[in-house]
């Protein structure tokens, strides 16, 4: 149960509860929890049944996929004012949990139990626009991962990669098994394909980190 106080700060940090009509925000307040998950926690295993859905203030989840190898690969990630469509379609369909949920960094979160949010899905329009919402933006960025895996190369992906992660600096602290896990490959794969692109002028290498020497140069090797 939230307080009227809990309720209204959430309401600034999720637009839907400030458009709510009045029985949804009482439902909310009266059903919905506030919670915290420390960094590195897992939230998901794959096969879990969800009885709830985290809806986040701050912090960020990692959404992934663990093969039988044993490799990873990043299917999405989720913060500020987001949740997880998986654990939507999960509970909605009264299936399991396809894959692997962590905190990423420290949460904060409001829990909606699965009998609530399912019910407030049939009820209220805000709730179910907001949700649904949620599954049509997270399924266009899933689409575009799986376009990448099946027709991109892995040097075009990494190349990609890297460069939408200019806008955090030149560089970037990060390990070639981390973005082997985030782009579903092996740690050699990787790191052979940044040793051509060291050696191409493109990056730099160091120990658990990366400098972006050459970002136009990064884009061309996308797009090739």
């Amino acid at each position: 149960m939230l307080t009227p106080a809990q309720t209204q700060r959430i309401a600034r940090q999720l637009p839907f509860l400030r458009e709510a009509p009045p029985p949804l925000i009482q439902a909310f307040q009266d059903h919905a929890f506030l919670h915290s998950i420390p960094a590195g926690r897992q939230i998901f295993a794959e096969g879990d049944d969800p009885t709830s859905l985290a809806l986040v203030l701050s912090g960020v989840v990692r959404v992934y996929k663990l093969g039988p190898t044993g490799r990873e690969i990043t299917l999405y990630r989720f913060g500020h004012g987001e949740s997880c469509i998986l654990t939507a379609n999960a509970i909605l369909s009264r299936r399991s949990f396809p894959a692997i949920a962590a905190a990423e960094q420290n949460l904060e979160v409001v829990i909606v139990p699965a009998g609530p949010f399912r019910q407030w899905v049939r009820d209220f329009d805000p709730w179910r626009d907001f949700i649904f919402d949620l599954l049509s933006d997270r399924l266009s960025s899933v689409m575009e991962i799986i376009d990448e895996i099946l027709f991109q190369r892995m040097d075009q992906r990494l190349a990609s990669w890297l460069s939408a992660r200019a806008d955090q600096g030149r560089t970037l602290e990060v390990t070639h098994q981390a973005i082997a896990d985030e782009l579903g490959s092996s740690r050699e794969v990787i790191s052979r394909i940044l040793e051509d692109f060291s050696q191409a002028g493109l990056v730099s290498t160091g120990r658990g980190s990366l400098e972006l020497l050459d970002l136009p140069g990064l884009d061309q090797r996308a797009q090739m």
